[in-house]
């Protein structure tokens, strides 16, 4: 009987203080039979998914909200994506927009942590045809 294996990302929001050799040395100790690959945003996790998952979550509860988890489509050093091998990087400039993006999401999560509540902003009205040539023709 073969074991469902998973590969997840965790991310570090680049407003953490926390380092990915941090985050590495956390994994370690637990103590959960895991392959690790540190990276620059953070680390690589592979082996059987609840061990995976097991390990996701209690990052996750270590570091707070600075820690995102993201499944990922290739096993650790994968000769087609891993740059040891020269692999392509396809979907790294959406991993650097994800990236950018994490202290917003952190952010939103702490708020919430905090108790507070969201406030719905009304959309903004429209701009009429008529109010955009009167805006238009006024003379300065």
């Amino acid at each position: 009987m073969s074991e469902e294996r998973e590969t997840r990302l965790l991310m570090i929001s680049p407003s953490s203080r926390l380092t990915p050799e941090m985050l590495a040395r956390n994994i370690h100790s637990m103590g959960v039979e895991v392959g690790l690959k540190e990276t620059c945003y953070g680390c690589l996790i592979e082996g059987r998914r609840e061990s995976v998952l097991k390990v996701a979550e209690m990052a996750r509860k270590l570091q707070g909200n600075s820690v995102f988890s993201k499944r990922r489509a290739y096993r650790m050093g994968d000769p087609v994506r891993c740059r040891a091998q020269h692999g392509t990087r396809p979907g790294y400039s959406q991993l650097e927009a994800e990236w950018a993006a994490l202290p917003f999401i952190e952010a939103g999560l702490d708020a919430l942590d905090r108790g507070e509540k969201y406030i719905d902003i009304p959309a903004k009205e429209k701009l009429s045809v008529e109010k955009l040539i009167e805006i238009c023709e006024v003379k300065l």
